[in-house]
């Protein structure tokens, strides 16, 4: 089942783990502003099904990890 806190933490974890800033994150996926991935991570709101697809191919894992489906990052590649 899907979690909207893991998504959050997860997304937080990942960005973090490459370094990248929320407005570096937004301006990647087209986004207005960082407000949008501050609120993502801080499960105000939740991302559309294209910004989820870009968000899992931005960080190179697999949508169900995001979404707390799996714990596997790479299971897109089995």
């Amino acid at each position: 089942m899907f979690n909207r806190q893991t998504f959050a933490i997860r997304l937080k974890q990942l960005r973090k783990q490459n370094n990248v800033s929320m407005q570096k994150l937004a301006e990647a996926l087209n986004l207005k502003s960082k407000a949008a991935i501050s609120q993502f991570e801080n499960c105000v709101n939740l991302p559309s099904l294209d910004t989820l697809v870009a968000l899992a191919d931005f960080f190179d894992v697999s949508i169900d990890f995001l979404l707390g489906r799996t714990d596997n990052p790479k299971s897109h590649k089995l």
